[in-house]
C-alpha cells in the first residue's frame, strides 16, 4: 500500500515537471483532464475543486493497480527477480504502453498521434518513479518473507 502511495505521488509529480520542462507553464488542470478518461474532456475542463479530486482518485487508482499488478505476478515469474532496476525500467515501459494502448482508447480521451521522442521520455519517468520503487519494494518484500 505504501508503494502504491509513493508510486502515484512521485508520478504525478514527474507528470507536473515533466508538463512544464515541455510548455514552460504549469498544468493547472491537470487533474481535471485525467478525470476526463470518465467523464469526457469538455465536460472535466469545466470542472471545479472535485472534478480535480475524482482525476487525483483515478490517478492514485491506476498507481495502485499496477503497483498491485507487479506484487501479484513477482512470486510467478522469476525473471522479474533478475535486477529491480532493469526490470523496473521495463516495467515502466509496459505501464506506460498499456495505458497508451488499452486504457486510453477505452476512455473519453482524445487520442494523440504516436510520438516516439515523447514515448521514450514517457517510459524513462514512469521507469524511474514507478517501475524502479515497485521493483526494488517487491524484492524487499519476498526476500523478507
Amino acid at each position: 500500500m505504501l508503494t502504491g502511495l509513493l508510486v502515484g505521488t512521485t508520478d504525478i509529480v514527474a507528470a507536473y515537471i515533466n508538463q512544464y520542462a515541455r510548455t514552460g507553464k504549469f498544468a493547472d488542470k491537470m487533474l481535471q483532464y485525467i478525470a476526463g478518461g470518465a467523464l469526457g474532456l469538455e465536460n472535466s475542463m469545466q470542472g471545479g475543486f472535485w472534478v480535480g479530486a475524482l482525476g487525483l482518485l483515478f490517478h492514485y487508482f491506476i498507481a495502485f493497480s499496477f503497483t498491485l499488478l507487479f506484487f501479484l505476478v513477482y512470486p510467478r515469474l522469476k525473471f522479474l527477480r533478475f535486477n529491480p532496476y532493469i526490470v523496473g525500467l521495463l516495467y515502466g515501459v509496459f505501464a506506460s504502453c498499456f495505458m497508451s494502448f488499452v486504457v486510453l482508447p477505452l476512455s473519453r480521451l482524445p487520442q494523440g498521434a504516436f510520438v516516439l521522442q515523447r514515448a521514450v521520455v514517457g517510459w524513462t519517468i514512469l521507469g524511474v518513479v514507478l517501475g524502479v520503487p515497485v521493483a526494488l519494494s517487491a524484492k524487499w518484500f519476498y526476500n523478507k518473507r
